[in-house]
């Protein structure tokens, strides 16, 4: 089991990123048609609780690296909108840990602030190609719910 204090020991964000990486598993189907358990969860006020927890403790950002803030802001109707700040699970979580209320779900030690961008690179990144993210995508790969 990866933790966040062990992810911590590593001083760079490119090292981090390598320890998160999970090569490229596109498409590995761990809610499918019931994906609906993990959106509702992450509707919660716990998780939301939780999730305003981990940005303070990363001060937001990506991968907890002070000179990587997650910066990239957006204009909507000109107005700056916030940058959207992913929590990471740091060993994925699965239908059973969302229907057992697992610790997993809420430990400190299994989340960590990554940027939309950084996100695609842990989850599809293969580190085999020049540019990342690099893994494979197929039409519909995050949502192995939907048929293509």
């Amino acid at each position: 089991m990866k933790s966040y204090t062990e992810l911590c020991t590593l001083p760079t964000y490119e090292e981090r990123l390598e320890y998160l990486q999970l090569h490229g598993e596109v498409g590995r189907d761990t809610f499918g048609f019931d994906r609906w358990l993990n959106q509702d969860f992450y509707q919660s006020r716990e998780w939301r609780q939780f999730r305003d927890r981990i940005i303070a403790r990363d001060m937001g950002c990506d991968l907890g690296c002070k000179d990587h803030p997650i910066t990239d802001w957006v204009l909507r109707d000109g107005k700056p909108i916030r940058p959207k700040i992913s929590i990471h699970h740091i060993n994925p979580i699965t239908k059973d840990d969302v229907l057992q209320h697992s610790e997993k779900l809420l430990d400190p030690e299994n989340a960590i602030c990554a940027s939309a961008a950084t996100h695609k690179v842990i989850h599809y990144g293969t580190g085999k190609g020049p540019k990342l993210p690099d893994g494979e995508r197929r039409p519909g790969d995050t949502c192995p719910w939907i048929k293509t």
